[in-house]
């Protein structure tokens, strides 16, 4: 089983590779943005409440997350190949409440696979992709709001993760194949 974490800024192109490495791997995928999004579309308690954080740009809070990840994960069942964290953690406390979270079921991150990009780059893609699918949140303005929230609470996982020995930093630039290239060499490295 290699669950994995794919991590990196907004607009940094974790939705992409992990559709990539879904269909490779066979691995399941929990999207924190798509669960917040289904949960706002269907007007639930808990999308009405994500949505007021989302609009300001802020982060859910911890407790909400992962009990909503939990229940995602348990639904793969007992005997999948892993699966792909994709937005979460994004604070030291969400890793340590997923690291608890696998523990009670007898699992592990094989590895947090960080897509680094410019900060220009991202803000770039980010407007493209907000012209492109209408979303809301990626607007300018909001852009910047998560992209200091990123930096200010999201990457010192870099480190934790670094201390962990799970940590693989992915130059993020360059054609999609190219950059998937670079995450199957580090995904046929893990053990079992």
């Amino acid at each position: 089983m290699k669950n994995i974490i794919i991590f990196g800024a907004p607009g940094a192109g974790k939705g992409t590779q992990s559709e990539k490495m879904i269909e490779k791997y066979g691995l399941g995928h929990i999207s924190t943005g798509d669960v917040l999004r289904d949960q706002i579309k269907k007007g639930t308690e808990l999308g009405v409440t994500a949505k007021k954080y989302i609009d300001d740009g802020k982060l859910i809070p911890d407790d909400l997350m992962v009990d909503i990840l939990a229940s995602v994960y348990d639904s793969y069942g007992k005997d999948h190949n892993g699966v792909i964290f994709d937005g979460f953690p994004r604070t030291i406390k969400q890793a340590e409440a997923l690291k608890a979270m696998l523990d009670k079921r007898g699992h592990k991150v094989a590895a947090m696979i960080e897509l680094s990009v410019p900060e220009d780059e991202l803000v770039k893609r980010l407007v493209n992709r907000g012209k492109i699918s209408g979303r809301s949140d990626d607007n300018e303005e909001t852009i910047q709001k998560r992209l200091n929230v990123y930096h200010e609470q999201t990457a010192p996982l870099i480190d934790w993760y670094d201390k962990e020995g799970i940590h693989h930093h992915v130059e993020g630039l360059g054609t999609v194949d190219e950059i998937f290239s670079r995450i199957c060499e580090i995904i046929d490295s893990l053990d079992d």
